[in-house]
């Protein structure tokens, strides 16, 4: 059944234009990054001006890019860095807003994607779906936040403990670990959580979770391979010159959207084949 699932998935991604829909997802995640990132790191001012506790940025952006490759992130966080230092850690309060609804778009492509994938005719107002686009932003913006708060406290805690208690061992770079371990969790659970609310049907974590493991293994086969080549046989600076990194950036998401895609489509197969064979 689940071989037959991918090879349906494949023919209705390929049937209904996937990767014209993956371009249009890897632009407007793209347009979204820089926004999203900024609205990020004002929501860690904020906090740190409200709890008086120090919010190192460089955790978040961390993070955020903690999956990608190395030489896809690095152009990408300079730049962001470079926007930072002009503007400082806080934004103004209209800034934000707009950097907010400017984020929501590319959660709104992913949404469209997904609606198709699930076979629905999402006739929601347009403020209904805004609204819930928006909110998953806010919402992965405060996820962000509290991983970068946890992955500063835990060390600190731990560190107390096992001054206390000196039959605690902590083990040499663990932190790194820690880091490894938020930096997995946080897209699975970014999928996890596009697939349970952009949809207009509610479906339950049984029904969408083979394809948001689909993806996520997907994923992660493609960053490591996209590493490699990127390392190894890519010249985009002898074809784009100073939009090398921007360009290595848009393909990666493209493919990344590609495998979003991809993985809602077998969901999608993965029902009709378990709803025929009840039939």
């Amino acid at each position: 059944m689940f071989t037959q699932a991918a090879v349906t998935a494949a023919r209705r991604f390929n049937r209904k234009k996937g990767w014209v829909l993956s371009s249009h997802i890897a632009m407007s995640m793209m347009l979204a990054l820089f926004p999203f990132v900024l609205f990020t790191v004002a929501m860690a001012g904020a906090f740190a001006d409200i709890s008086a506790q120090a919010m190192d940025r460089q955790e978040v952006i961390e993070l955020v890019f903690g999956a990608w490759p190395q030489g896809v992130a690095e152009p990408i966080v300079v730049e962001i860095n470079a926007v930072l230092q002009t503007s400082g850690v806080k934004l103004a309060t209209f800034g934000a807003v707009l950097a907010m609804y400017f984020a929501s778009n590319g959660v709104d492509a992913i949404r469209l994607a997904l609606v198709s994938a699930y076979h629905e005719a999402d006739q929601r107002p347009f403020w209904h779906s805004r609204l819930i686009c928006i909110s998953l932003v806010i919402a992965g913006g405060a996820a962000l936040l509290l991983a970068a708060i946890f992955e500063v406290l835990l060390p600190f805690y731990a560190r107390n403990l096992a001054d206390f208690l000196p039959m605690v061992q902590l083990g040499a770079g663990w932190e790194n670990g820690l880091n490894g371990v938020l930096v997995t969790v946080l897209p699975l659970a970014a999928v996890l959580m596009c697939h349970l609310v952009l949809p207009k049907h509610r479906y339950t974590v049984a029904q969408i979770a083979p394809g948001v493991l689909l993806t996520f293994v997907l994923w992660w086969a493609a960053g490591l391979g996209f590493a490699i080549y990127i390392g190894r046989f890519a010249q985009y600076s002898a074809t784009y010159a100073g939009l090398a990194g921007a360009m290595a950036a848009l393909i990666f998401l493209y493919l990344n959207a590609a495998i979003l895609i991809f993985g809602a489509e077998y969901n999608g197969a993965l029902m009709d084949l378990r709803a025929n064979n009840k039939t």
